[in-house]
């Protein structure tokens, strides 16, 4: 069997039109999403057909549920290696504030591929929507 692509997709800061076309795209073809809380997960059967998609929580809650960062290295590596294509689907940008760094590592000491959609960060997009 062939591995699968992840693909790391910043989100943007929470609202779903902020998101860039790229990383629509990648979510259209993705078989498996391991969604975060800060990114439009929330919003995303309002702009996605999730038909035979898997959406998978991997949020990280203050004080509540968190997946550990291991254990969502290991689901990247675990649905690549099953042929999936996976979108690990960020708040904000995958590196600024996030830990896409940490996954592109992952993902490449697995020998699988992985490619980086930049999002559109908090750290700019918080202060020109407070004008």
């Amino acid at each position: 069997m062939r591995n699968g692509h992840i693909t790391l997709v910043g989100g943007g800061p929470g609202a779903w039109d902020l998101l860039t076309i790229r990383g629509l795209r990648a979510l259209e073809t993705a078989d498996v999403i391991l969604a975060d809380h800060l990114g439009p997960a929330a919003e995303l059967s309002q702009f996605l057909d999730l038909e035979g998609k898997e959406v998978v929580d991997v949020a990280k809650l203050p004080y509540g549920r968190q997946v550990a960062q291991e254990r969502i290295n290991e689901l990247l590596v675990q649905y690549a290696r099953e042929g999936k294509q996976v979108v690990r689907l960020k708040g904000g940008d995958p590196y600024v504030f996030g830990r896409g760094f940490e996954e592109l590592q992952a993902c490449a000491a697995a020998g699988l591929e992985c490619s980086v959609v930049p999002g559109v960060t908090s750290a700019v997009s918080v202060p020109a929507a407070a004008g």
